[in-house]
């Protein structure tokens, strides 16, 4: 039986999800020690969705240093520096169940919002989800998926995207950006915290992050495919099956990853703007989707700039909108509040109803166009998902 703590834990977790900006959050104060990930993470009466597909699901983290480039927000920390959960297809269940998030990585999650000490961040960094940390990767070859978060939020937030489509036979990288999000750990008891939400919310300074991530994922892709970093990950990667995703500036990120790297096949946006101007220009007729909130991104939207976005794809394109999804409809967030039967009355669509039309569009999106598995869900309005709206402006 869930307690009142733990409902009115999920219920303030429902407040942060909603109340985060798309750019801009408060920054956390530096840190100096990053708590390490347990090795057998506690329950906490949180769990992420079962994943769908046939696989076990394998999780490796990854350090990666680009030693081409310096950090753009902290150049006297050297080379630019990533943090990269790996979740591939697993040939057995076996291993450690993977954390969420270190308790500190919580911590400022809940600090950045003026919840810490209100949410235990145990509540948060302990929810359970379904990957399993070092396990071997099942045989084959498969097509490899990058995804990028909203910005100051930590790649942790599309963990369920990430297990299912690793479930269903794909290699997906969770990239967190360096000084992006409010608190990531990196080696050597290190907390980088959000030193980019202090530079402002211009136009500018959103262009900058979606180009620094462009570069990021690009820099991403060559390691899993050429690196050593990546081991024996690299050996069931299939390089000519790449795809991106992202939600909030990591859907601008990634378009503008297609733009400047033509490895990438396909690419989803989930309920961002594209930032950069012309708008969606350079994908050469790759194919493109735009999942979004119908409140936000509809073609009589004032604040979306996906109607310019849409003249310039020149490929297979999808223009979908949701009725009553929130910005962080399409992260984890909502649907460890929901599931607990909390709920916000400003977003009508419910986090598990969120999950499942993210993962049923995202997933029909890719196996379409990374394995050629034909995807009637693509073609047109379905009984089974009356709240999408396949928009032709």
């Amino acid at each position: 039986m869930i307690s009142r703590h733990r409902r009115a834990a999920a219920a303030t977790l429902l407040t942060l999800a909603l109340a985060a900006p798309l750019l801009g959050a408060t920054p956390a104060a530096s840190v100096n020690a990053a708590q390490t990930a347990p090795q057998v993470p506690y329950s906490s009466g949180l769990e992420l969705p079962s994943p769908t597909g046939p696989y076990p699901v394998g999780r490796r983290t990854l350090h990666l240093v680009d030693r081409n480039r310096t950090d753009p927000w902290v150049p006297t920390a050297g080379n630019r520096e990533l943090m990269v959960t790996v979740s591939y297809p697993a040939r057995s269940a076996s291993g450690l169940r993977a954390a969420y998030m270190t308790d500190e990585e919580a911590r400022l999650l809940l600090e950045a919002r003026g919840l810490d000490g209100v949410v235990p961040h145990e509540t948060v960094a302990g929810a359970r989800t379904h990957a399993h940390v070092g396990t071997r990767p099942a045989p084959g070859h498969f097509p490899l998926v990058l995804l990028s978060p909203g910005f100051s939020m930590p790649r942790t937030t599309l963990t369920s995207i990430a297990e299912d489509l690793a479930s269903r036979g794909y290699v997906v990288a969770s990239v967190d950006h360096a000084y992006e999000s409010v608190g990531t750990a990196f080696p050597g008891g290190r907390m980088l915290t959000c030193v980019a939400c202090e530079r402002g919310d211009t136009l500018q300074e959103r262009a900058a992050v979606v180009r620094g991530r462009a570069r990021d994922m690009s820099f991403v892709i060559s390691e899993l495919t050429n690196g050593r970093r990546a081991g024996t990950l690299s050996h069931v990667i299939d390089p000519r099956r790449i795809g991106i995703g992202g939600h909030s500036i990591g859907g601008a990120t990634a378009a503008a990853t297609m733009a400047a790297d033509r490895r990438v096949r396909a690419g989803v946006d989930l309920d961002g703007n594209f930032v950069l101007h012309p708008a969606a220009t350079r994908l050469g007729g790759r194919p493109f989707m735009m999942l979004g909130a119908q409140s936000a991104h509809s073609p009589d939207s004032p604040t979306t700039d996906w109607p310019k976005a849409w003249k310039h794809l020149n490929g297979w394109k999808r223009w979908l909108t949701v009725a009553g999804a929130g910005h962080f409809s399409f992260t984890d967030l909502p649907y460890l509040a929901g599931q607990l039967g909390v709920s916000d009355p400003a977003v009508p669509l419910s986090g598990e109803r969120g999950w499942r039309i993210t993962h049923d569009y995202v997933s029909a999106f890719f196996d379409l166009h990374l394995r050629g598995i034909s995807q009637p869900l693509l073609d047109g309005p379905k009984a089974t998902h009356p709240e999408v709206t396949f928009q032709q402006p």
